[in-house]
């Protein structure tokens, strides 16, 4: 197993075109506040996603789709306070940037200037592709995403697998070609078909970040929920658990609850105490006071 090697302030986007060219897989991490950023900083990550995954994992919705610009915005700040290191890229969510170039600007800016994130994500090609041409012409770096696209999940038919036929394999190159094109820095393929993900990534320049796209991908990506196992919806198939850290958080909780049930907590060692005569002191006082009281 390699380890990254040390490096002293923030890793520039130049550095992730060169990890390519020198073939050293890019690690990207989707977390989504101040302790999720720091210890991905510690860990090494080259890149931490705010993903607007956090509607699922942080808020209990069902889809991607109900996060909000303030919602993410929040998001993306708490991670830029503990991620000093690694790229923090913040993802765009549905309705900031499906309107105009002219709101994807202004939300983009916002979540550079205001929330410190290094970049922005957005779904799709399309229409999309118009609105990085704006970003990066405004000097905000872009990151692409294709394949299962989860804001549009609906319309691809449900959380799936894209690019199982020739046709929409091909045209899944194509739209990777064409947000080369427009200016992205890099790619994530989500769900893609393994050799139609290492076509993609033979045939780009920039970087491609798979998840649940094969092993031939420039670097990987998995949500900091799933790799530990915080996360109890379901899991996609890509998913591997490194831990069981919800488990163990329960068992903790468990055991607090037991406890303080029994009376076995909180024990002396948990309890501050005052020197005896403040204490007697303050008890007289108290009697005294109850005293004039009654």
């Amino acid at each position: 197993m390699t380890s990254r090697p040390e490096r002293d302030g923030k890793l520039p986007l130049t550095e992730l075109q060169e990890m390519t060219s020198r073939g050293d897989p890019i690690v990207m991490v989707t977390a989504y506040d101040y302790p999720s950023g720091r210890l991905a900083d510690a860990a090494g990550m080259d890149i931490v996603l705010v993903g607007d995954s956090a509607a699922m994992t942080i808020l209990g919705h069902s889809g991607t789709v109900p996060a909000t610009m303030e919602e993410m915005l929040m998001l993306t700040q708490a991670v830029t306070r503990g991620a000093k290191r690694p790229i923090v890229v913040a993802d765009m969510p549905f309705g900031s940037f499906q309107v105009s170039d002219e709101d994807a600007l202004r939300n983009a800016i916002r979540f550079v200037k205001d929330a410190a994130a290094d970049a922005v994500k957005l779904e799709g090609a399309g229409p999309s592709l118009s609105r990085v041409v704006a970003l990066v012409g405004a000097g905000i770096p872009v990151m692409g995403h294709i394949g299962l696209t989860p804001q549009s999940a609906t319309m691809l038919g449900g959380f799936r697998a894209q690019g199982r036929t020739a046709e929409k394999a091909r045209r899944l190159l194509d739209e990777a070609i064409a947000l080369e094109e427009a200016g992205c820095f890099a790619l994530v393929l989500e769900a893609v078909p393994a050799p139609v993900a290492a076509r993609i990534s033979e045939t780009l320049v920039i970087p491609t970040i798979g998840i649940g796209s094969g092993a031939e991908c420039d670097g990987q990506v998995l949500v900091l929920h799933d790799l530990l196992g915080l996360y109890e919806g379901r899991s996609p198939r890509f998913a591997k658990r490194y831990a069981d850290i919800g488990g163990d958080i329960r068992s903790a909780l468990e055991r607090f609850g037991a406890e303080v049930r029994s009376g076995a907590f909180p024990a002396e060692e948990h309890t501050y105490a005052m020197p005896e005569e403040e204490l007697e002191a303050f008890l007289n006082g108290s009697r005294a006071e109850s005293r004039t009281e009654t």
